[in-house]
């Protein structure tokens, strides 16, 4: 099965107050988005790379990795929230597979054989490895959904009003990571249910496939405490910590 890595940096990263994109920082020498892309355009289980990035950006990416990915198939402009984003890389990759956007049948019924493999994966997330990757690429080929997680380390506690209402066992907890992967017809016909829902802003794509296609089991990857989502300034001096650190290659 054809596998298409999706890296969305669709976002402008408000929260990290840069004055850029937070995709487009620099993380030892290379750009955030530069990284994750390296990180699929060396994973064998890779066949494709497709790039999302702001309105006005493409034109600078797309320079920025132009004849050193051959795997990177395109850099296309991604809409106002993730989402949008999402559906505009799943929309790219049907054009190209055109049998692969067919509902499965219902919401429990396999995959069409023809379908092909999509890790979406966060542009922020620039530690991504070779075994997160890996593992993703061989849970696709048995499941229709999986997403990569930790164990949550801290106990959690579900708050109203300011006051803390219930604890949940910790032992049940994640922390989700990316890459998510999907059978192309699994995550299309979830994002398209829930384009249909005015009341459901998503902001990840397990919960759009569980919401929306329950009978389909989302199963977990083990992700890794080094994959680090850079959101605030202080994340992109944790993440230099982490790269430094790493062993030689």
């Amino acid at each position: 099965m054809r596998m298409v890595a999706v890296v969305l940096g669709g976002g402008v990263g408000q929260r990290l107050r840069a004055g850029t994109p937070k995709q487009l920082l620099t993380l030892g020498g290379r750009t955030l988005v530069e990284r994750c892309v390296a990180a699929f355009e060396t994973a064998p289980g890779i066949d494709e790379i497709l790039v999302v990035m702001a309105r006005g950006y493409t034109g600078q990416v797309e320079a920025l990795l132009a004849d050193r990915y051959p795997k990177v198939t395109g850099v296309i402009e991604g809409g106002l929230g993730r989402p949008d984003s999402v559906r505009a890389a799943l929309a790219a990759i049907a054009s190209r597979e055109p049998e692969a956007v067919q509902p499965p049948g219902g919401t429990t019924h396999p995959s069409p054989p023809d379908d092909c493999g999509v890790l979406l994966h966060d542009a922020a997330r620039p530690l991504v490895d070779q075994r997160i990757i890996a593992d993703c690429v061989a849970a696709l080929e048995v499941h229709d959904a999986a997403g990569v997680a930790v164990p949550s380390s801290d106990t959690m506690v579900v708050t109203e009003n300011g006051v803390m209402h219930s604890m949940p066992r910790r032992e049940t907890l994640h922390r989700c990571q990316t890459p998510q992967c999907f059978r192309l017809s699994v995550i299309s016909r979830a994002h398209e249910l829930a384009a249909a829902d005015p009341g459901f802003s998503p902001t990840d794509d397990c919960g759009v496939v569980m919401r929306y296609l329950p009978g389909v089991p989302v199963h977990i990857v083990p992700g890794s405490e080094r994959n680090i989502k850079v959101t605030y300034p202080h994340d992109l001096a944790v993440a230099e910590a982490l790269l430094s650190s790493a062993p030689p290659a």
